[in-house]
């Protein structure tokens, strides 16, 4: 789903962080654009009613544009935070559904009548583990909300972060300064539609199918990023043997695809060592997501999940 898609470029290593760029091999074909142009144009997140549903939140789109919501991207205000479950390309005009995990666990009290954009989108590993709970079932309300919530705390505790609502968003402000010193370190390239942040021999993919939308997702997806990386900073290098070999293991990883929340078909990579999930609009990949997982969506198809209740 990549090789014929996506190409890498050259990579770039500081302090054992290895981020390689990938570049278009087509142009694009759909027009969208991102959450964070759409928000100022008018489009609306809010909670589903006054009383508020965990795992779901509305989503309204008045403008003339198609808008890509990234899998993982954060949303802050209303009754409480919450990230994408998945990928979701809004319609132009139309108003709709979408699953959401909720990242701010100690909360549950109205701050805002609409959701903002946090300035980051949730860290690859937390990624990780909501792909390999939602394998079997992408669009099931509530599944991967246990293991959202387990991820945040432990990631707080192992990153010295106190938080009264156990936020994410905490996470990420407590080491604002440590982020922003590594930054400039992996700018943005020309042409970008992609990366592959490795970290040792954990390795993660996010593309979409437009640079310029790349181009406004790369500072929130650098951040999530860099969070990781925090934990193992001045660590082996990720090889470009290993690089390459996660790229091609991605590409010939089993897809299915089923029904998106939104315009086009989700899909589901499982392969070995590999899991991701990705959207396709009329045959062209709109966005791909991929994590080295030893788990490849066992736990999701070996066992009936419950969803997690609140408290």
């Amino acid at each position: 789903m990549t090789l014929d898609t996506f190409q890498l470029g050259e990579p770039v290593e500081h302090r054992g962080i290895v981020v390689t760029p990938l570049f278009p091999r087509r142009d694009p074909v759909t027009a969208y654009i991102t959450l964070d142009e759409a928000l100022p144009r008018g489009l609306r997140i809010t909670e589903t009613s006054d009383s508020g549903s965990v795992p779901e939140l509305s989503v309204e789109n008045p403008t003339d544009s198609a808008v890509l919501l990234y899998d993982g991207e954060e949303l802050v205000g209303a009754k409480q935070n919450r990230i994408l479950n998945v990928s979701v390309l809004v319609g132009a005009g139309s108003k709709l559904s979408i699953p959401v995990s909720c990242v701010e666990q100690g909360r549950w009290s109205r701050r805002s009548d609409a959701f903002g954009s946090a300035k980051h989108i949730s860290h690859s590993h937390l990624r990780r583990r909501k792909a390999e709970m939602l394998a079997a079932q992408p669009l099931a309300r509530g599944l991967a909300q246990g293991d959202v919530w387990d991820e945040v705390r432990d990631k707080q505790s192992r990153m010295g972060v106190r938080s009264e609502t156990a936020a994410n968003r905490d996470t990420f402000e407590a080491h604002a300064a440590r982020l922003q010193a590594l930054e400039s370190a992996f700018a943005l390239t020309p042409g970008q539609c992609g990366a592959v942040l490795g970290i040792g021999d954990n390795l993660c993919l996010d593309a979409v199918s437009r640079p310029d939308a790349f181009a406004l997702l790369w500072p929130k997806l650098r951040a999530g990023y860099l969070l990781d990386a925090l934990e193992r900073l001045d660590g082996r290098a990720t090889s470009v043997e290993r690089i390459s070999a996660f790229a091609e293991s991605v590409g010939e990883a089993s897809a299915t695809r089923g029904p998106s929340a939104g315009l086009g078909e989700d899909a589901r990579l499982r392969g070995p060592g590999v899991i991701g999930s990705g959207l396709v609009l009329d045959g062209e990949t709109i966005q791909l997501s991929a994590f080295t997982s030893d788990d490849d969506g066992a736990r999701a198809f070996g066992r009936i999940a419950r969803p997690s209740r609140r408290r």
